[in-house]
């Protein structure tokens, strides 16, 4: 019987999809792990102070931009809509992405001010770029998430993986400092035209066109609170640090969190990206649904939690071969976050199963009262230093994220807390 169920689920679109966004994850990773050797071996602390800055202020444009707010509205919509609502989606990204980058190089000056450092405008204004690009590809691209041809997704995450490291790495060592990242960014995403391009036949209109703009932002804009929220709170020890302790300890807790919870954050977003068209295939089918987020449950404990506990354990001895002994002082905080990816993979399998169901509400109050919560506890730590910090961000995540996630399971799903038929 197990090895009948082993089958069909190796068999599954669902399989088919992590199999493929893992992999794509894995070449992210091994990428990134060369170009995070390089810049922690060229780059002082503060040089990663900058880097993590530039990071955030793309992080949250991207969130603003209600990009993904747009792709998950076509991905949900009924057939007898689509058409209108990728046309108005396509017309909508050019008009918020363009206002996005001239916004941005509006804000440079004041960003580069709150981080204490003017050499930040320029780059700031240049990342922008990225934004004029992203249009072109990203209803295709969701069109293709809808058919769950995830695959083209993997692919085009792989090639721009492997193009933003390579710039990184070159770059670095010809001494751009952070104008390596910035350009490794906006030159990468070049890559996915042409891979979506290539798998999908949709083509926009010639004319803008906004019927369903109403559909459309009403749902984006219910996402965006969310995404806000989440982009807000991965980011607040990053702008908590830098704006109380300076560059170079943010620096130390950025290098910290790339190099501990980056590996277990991409296999959280290969599952997230497979997770939220899993679960809309089955939202108006209740028991189905809750199957199908029992194995995203199992998913979490079977992979994140082992790779979690492995990754601490070496911590200690492979940071200071890999990346240097003037790292050595942030093994610790490395250890701390990493512990904390398994609420975090929690995190992201209950808010894409509220969104299936169109419960945005609740996942937008959720993520209000928590983000709260952790922005208090963290402007408390942070006068004691980014140890106590970083551990305050994971009893934080333990505490509250679990709760949540039972309380969706019992109220939303009706199934037992101590959820036995696990």
């Amino acid at each position: 019987m197990l090895i009948d169920r082993l089958k069909t689920f190796a068999s599954s679109r669902y399989a088919s999809n992590i199999g493929w966004l893992g992999g794509a994850e894995l070449v992210q990773r091994i990428f990134r792990l060369g170009a995070t050797v390089v810049l922690a071996r060229l780059f002082s602390k503060t040089d990663y102070g900058m880097v993590s800055a530039v990071y955030s202020v793309f992080e949250f444009a991207n969130v603003i931009s209600v990009r993904g707010g747009i792709s998950a509205k076509v991905v949900q919509t009924d057939d007898d809509e689509l058409e209108e609502v990728c046309q108005t989606a396509y017309s909508l990204n050019w008009i918020i992405m363009g206002a996005l980058f001239v916004i941005q190089c509006l804000l440079a000056y004041p960003i580069a001010l709150y981080y204490k450092n003017t050499s930040l405008v320029l780059p700031i204004c240049a990342l922008g770029l990225s934004y004029l690009i992203i249009p072109a590809y990203i209803v295709q691209g969701a069109l293709l998430d809808r058919r769950n041809l995830l695959q083209v997704r993997a692919w085009c995450m792989s090639a721009q993986a492997i193009v933003s490291n390579l710039i990184i790495m070159a770059m670095a060592f010809l001494g751009y400092g952070v104008w390596s990242v910035v350009w490794a960014i906006v030159i990468s995403y070049l890559v996915w035209y042409p891979i979506v391009a290539h798998f999908s036949d949709w083509k926009p209109k010639k004319f803008p066109y906004f019927r369903a703009w109403r559909s459309i932002l009403n749902f984006g804009g219910k996402r965006l609170g969310v995404d806000l929220l989440n982009r807000f709170r991965q980011d607040a020890d990053y702008l908590i640090v830098a704006r109380f302790l300076g560059l170079s300890d943010l620096g130390v807790y950025f290098f910290a969190y790339s190099a501990g919870i980056g590996i277990s954050q991409s296999i959280i977003n290969s599952f997230a990206s497979a997770w939220y068209p899993y679960f809309c295939e089955a939202r108006r089918d209740r028991a189905q649904l809750r199957e199908r987020f029992l194995r995203s449950l199992k998913t979490i404990a079977l992979t994140i939690a082992p790779l979690v506990i492995l990754q601490s354990c070496l911590a200690p001895f492979y940071v200071p071969i890999v990346f240097g002994d003037k790292w050595v002082d942030a093994i610790p905080i490395l250890i701390i976050i990493c512990i904390s990816a398994v609420p975090m993979a929690l995190a992201q399998a209950t808010s894409k199963l509220l969104q299936s169901m169109d419960e945005i509400g609740l996942d937008i109050a959720w993520n209000t009262a928590f983000t709260l919560i952790f922005i208090t506890a963290l402007v408390i730590a942070v006068p004691h230093g980014i140890l106590p910090l970083a551990i305050t961000v994971l009893v934080v995540r333990w505490m509250f994220i679990p709760v949540f996630t039972l309380f969706i399971l019992k109220r939303k799903l009706s199934i037992p807390t101590d959820i036995q038929a696990m």
